[in-house]
């Protein structure tokens, strides 16, 4: 992508919604706005910060053969951030697979996301307890899963609402046409939440679409909106007026948040051979988590004790994860045959069998 194509992603018409611009300066805006407390902002500086240390540790950890891959969110924490705490804990989110923001906002721990990359377990956390589903590696189908759920809780009459991420490259599925189509005439109560980090792997936003994403939702009838995805404010201020239209029995709403990928695709990714430094350089000036540090400190919400506090904090967060990682037991060889079905199963078990006797002509020498 080139430089002229960055520009033509942000746009003009109509323009993002934006609070906070790169430089740290509160932005008005007629219809979505935010009044948080110099608290409630230090606490989403926070979040940014711990999320962007883990998912660097991870990425490291990964190069050091601790982990078969990692998919990192560098850049993307704003995104991710302003949703996940604009949603409230009875709200269901369904992630994909990069969205550890979001999965650190609904309180599962890092260590679990990794154990998943390191293969010890099948995701690891119980989707019930904070309403947090599995992530889905594969792309696009995610958005089908969260329109059926969405339609299920519009019949038990629940006062909630659904959130489903997808990026860019999974806007060219048509998993993700069927459910945005799906959710309108079912009128589900769902929030559609693209993260447009400009790449599908290789391939740049302008091979996959003539329009910007957020204007498939008129096409489908509903609303949809783009959002600068480096801003946390647009994105909580958007993200709750989303899901205040989606619960309130008005239907699904898309939010297209404009960002950027600054890591490869995943750890087994070389950026370098499909797009410029000077690409990343320019979006390097809209990184998130500098944008609202300039602001706090601004406003003198922040002071040099209190980053390196969380500087401090976040270097805790990765020594605990490094540690945590490296002594993570290995699961039993046949341990991925236990809950294929919830009770047994004679096929499971004859592949089980098969399989303790494929590893025992390793212990025999054969």
């Amino acid at each position: 992508m080139t430089a002229n194509g960055t520009a033509a992603r942000e746009g003009t018409e109509p323009a993002l919604v934006r609070l906070l611009s790169p430089e740290g300066t509160r932005v008005p805006h007629d219809e979505y706005s935010i009044d948080l407390t110099p608290e409630q902002l230090r606490g989403l500086y926070r979040d940014m910060v711990l999320t962007r240390r883990f998912d660097g540790e991870a990425v490291s950890l990964q190069r050091q053969g601790e982990m078969g891959l990692w998919v990192s969110a560098l850049g993307q924490e704003a995104a991710q951030i302003g949703s996940g705490r604009a949603a409230r804990d009875t709200d269901y989110i369904f992630p994909s697979y990069r969205e550890h923001g979001v999965a650190w906002c609904r309180g599962v721990d890092p260590l679990t996301l990794m154990g998943m990359f390191r293969g010890v377990n099948h995701g690891g956390w119980d989707p019930n307890t904070n309403n947090f589903h599995l992530y889905t590696i594969v792309i696009g189908p995610v958005t089908l899963h969260a329109t059926g759920y969405a339609m299920g809780v519009a019949k038990d009459g629940a006062d909630m609402a659904v959130l489903s991420y997808f990026g860019d490259g999974g806007s060219s599925q048509g998993d993700v046409s069927e459910a945005l189509n799906f959710a309108a005439v079912n009128n589900a109560p769902i929030v559609f939440i693209c993260q447009n980090n400009g790449w599908a792997i290789s391939t740049p936003i302008e091979k996959q679409t003539r329009v910007p994403i957020y204007q498939r939702a008129a096409g489908f009838g509903f609303p949809g909106v783009r959002v600068d995805g480096n801003d946390v404010l647009a994105m909580m201020a958007v993200t709750r007026a989303a899901l205040e239209h989606a619960r309130g029995g008005n239907g699904p709403f898309l939010i297209e948040a404009l960002t950027y990928r600054m890591a490869p695709h995943a750890t087994s990714d070389d950026p370098t051979r499909y797009r410029f430094a000077e690409e990343e350089a320019e979006w390097r000036l809209k990184d998130p988590i500098a944008r609202l540090r300039a602001y706090l400190v601004n406003e003198a919400w922040a002071d040099d004790a209190y980053l390196a506090a969380i500087e401090a904090e976040a270097d805790a967060l990765a020594k605990r994860v490094r540690d945590g990682l490296r002594s993570m037991p290995d699961p039993e060889p046949t341990a991925f045959f236990d809950h294929v079905y919830a009770e047994q199963h004679p096929l499971v078990d004859e592949e089980r069998a098969e399989f303790t006797r494929y590893l025992a002509g390793f212990e025999e020498g054969h």
